[in-house]
C-alpha cells in the first residue's frame, strides 16, 4: 500500500514541478439530472532553498534544498452538496499510516459539506479547524514563506464534524460556497463555526493517544466579524483532551485572537495572539504569542513583507522568551492584475518568488514551546506555482 501510494505521489509530483499553468485551476462542467454538477482540479507546488539556522536545529551553512508543499486537489458540488480533496505530496513514508486523526497523513483536507443557508453549513470530514486566524490562510497565499512557530500551537487539520455560517446580519455581500474554512472573501456581518472532533494530533502540542482509555473528543468554536477587506476580526477557543496521549494528562486549551486590515492601495496589516496551556498534556507548560505583519507594494509587481513572531513561555516556573523576526520581499513574474485588493493578491500568487531573512532573538536555544523555531538566523528563498 505504501509503495503504490510512494509512486503516485512521485507521479503526480511530476507533473506539478513541469506544469505552467497560470489558470486558478481546470474545471468541468456535467447535468446529471436536474442537478447542475461542477468539478474543479487544482494544485500549487514551493519549491525552497534555505540557509543558517534551520528549523529547531542548530546553525547550519550548507545551502538545503527542498519543497515544503507539494499539493494536488479537487472541488466537487452538485446543487447544495459540496466536497473537497487536497492531498499533500511531501509527506515522508512513515506518515502515511492511519495515525493521529484516523486518515492517511498525506490528505490534508477530505470532507462533504452541504449548504442549508449560507448562515448554516454543515461539513464532515478531514478540515482545518477553527481555532487560529494565519492557519485557515491558503499556504500558497502566505505573506512570508513559513508560517511561523505560533502555527504549531493551532490545532491544525481535525476529523469531525463542523457546522459554519457566513456573512450574517448585515445583508449578503458575498458567495458562500461551503467550502470556507476562514476569511477567504469579504463580507459585511457576522460569521461562525462550531466543530467536534477527534482529538488533534496534527497541532504541535497534541500528541497521539497510546491506548484507548487516552482517548477523547476535541471541541473548538470561532465567532468572526468582517466588514469589507478594511476588518476582518475573529476570536476562537478550543479544547482537545489528554495532550501528552496518556489517559489523565493534561487538556490542551488554546485561545486565539486575531485582526486582519486590507487597504486600497495594497497595504495590509495583521496581528494574531494566542494563549495556550497544557502543551503536550503537561500541567505547567504555558504559552503566549503575538505576531505582527505588515506588507506593501513597492511596485505592482514587487510587495515588501516583515513579520514580528514573539513567544512567551512558563514551564513550570521557569519562564523564557524567543522571537523570529522575518523580512524580505515577492515578486510576482507573471502579473495577471494591477488590482491590489485581497483577491488581486490572490491572483498574482498563481506565480511568485520570495525572499526572507529570519533574525532569531530572545532564548532561542532553550526555548521549547511546540517547535518550529528558527533557533538561529537563516535566509529564505522559495519559487511557487499555482494553477
Amino acid at each position: 500500500m505504501k509503495k503504490s501510494m510512494i509512486k503516485l505521489a512521485a507521479g503526480a509530483a511530476a507533473v506539478l514541478l513541469m506544469s505552467t499553468s497560470a489558470h486558478a485551476g481546470y474545471t468541468m462542467k456535467k447535468k446529471v439530472g436536474d442537478v447542475d454538477t461542477k468539478l474543479t482540479v487544482f494544485g500549487f507546488s514551493q519549491i525552497n532553498a534555505e540557509t543558517g539556522g534551520n528549523i529547531d536545529d542548530a546553525s547550519d551553512e550548507a545551502v538545503r534544498f527542498g519543497a515544503d508543499r507539494i499539493r494536488l486537489g479537487w472541488k466537487y458540488s452538485a446543487g447544495k452538496v459540496r466536497g473537497k480533496v487536497f492531498l499533500d505530496f511531501n509527506q515522508d513514508a512513515g506518515a502515511l499510516g492511519k495515525e493521529d486523526v484516523g486518515m492517511y497523513r498525506v490528505i490534508k483536507d477530505a470532507f462533504i459539506s452541504y449548504v442549508v443557508d449560507p448562515g448554516f453549513v454543515v461539513k464532515a470530514g478531514v478540515i482545518k479547524t477553527p481555532v487560529g486566524m494565519g492557519f485557515t490562510i491558503p499556504g500558497w497565499n502566505l505573506d512570508v514563506i513559513k508560517r511561523g512557530f505560533d502555527k504549531k500551537l493551532a490545532f491544525e487539520r481535525g476529523n469531525g464534524l463542523m457546522i459554519s455560517g457566513r456573512d450574517m446580519f448585515m445583508g449578503n455581500n458575498g458567495k458562500v460556497d461551503g467550502l470556507e474554512m476562514g476569511h477567504e472573501r469579504p463580507w459585511k456581518g457576522f460569521g461562525y463555526d462550531v466543530m467536534i472532533g477527534n482529538q488533534t494530533t496534527r497541532s504541535g502540542a497534541v500528541k497521539e493517544s497510546t491506548g484507548d482509555d487516552a482517548r477523547g473528543n476535541a471541541y473548538m468554536a470561532r465567532l468572526h466579524f468582517d466588514y469589507t477587506e478594511l476588518l476582518h476580526s475573529e476570536i476562537s477557543y478550543g479544547v482537545s483532551p489528554e495532550a501528552s496521549g496518556e489517559a489523565d494528562s493534561e487538556d490542551y486549551k488554546v485561545l486565539n485572537i486575531g485582526l486582519d486590515s486590507h487597504f486600497a492601495d495594497g497595504m495590509n496589516i495583521k496581528a494574531e495572539y494566542y494563549d495556550v496551556s497544557g502543551i503536550k498534556g503537561a500541567a505547567e507548560h504555558d504559552m503566549q504569542t503575538l505576531a505582527l505583519t505588515y506588507t506593501a507594494y513597492v511596485t505592482d509587481s514587487l510587495e515588501l513583507a516583515v513579520k514580528s513572531i514573539n513567544g512567551q513561555e512558563d514551564e513550570a516556573g521557569t519562564e523564557r522568551d524567543v522571537g523570529n523576526h522575518y523580512m524580505g520581499f515577492t515578486y510576482y513574474p507573471s502579473q495577471v492584475t494591477t488590482d491590489k485588493s485581497r483577491g488581486g493578491k490572490r491572483k498574482n500568487n498563481q506565480h511568485s518568488i520570495k525572499l526572507n531573512y529570519v533574525l532569531a532573538t530572545g532564548d532561542s536555544e532553550e526555548f521549547k514551546g511546540a517547535g518550529g523555531i528558527y533557533r538561529d538566523d537563516a535566509v529564505l528563498a522559495m519559487y511557487q506555482f499555482k494553477f
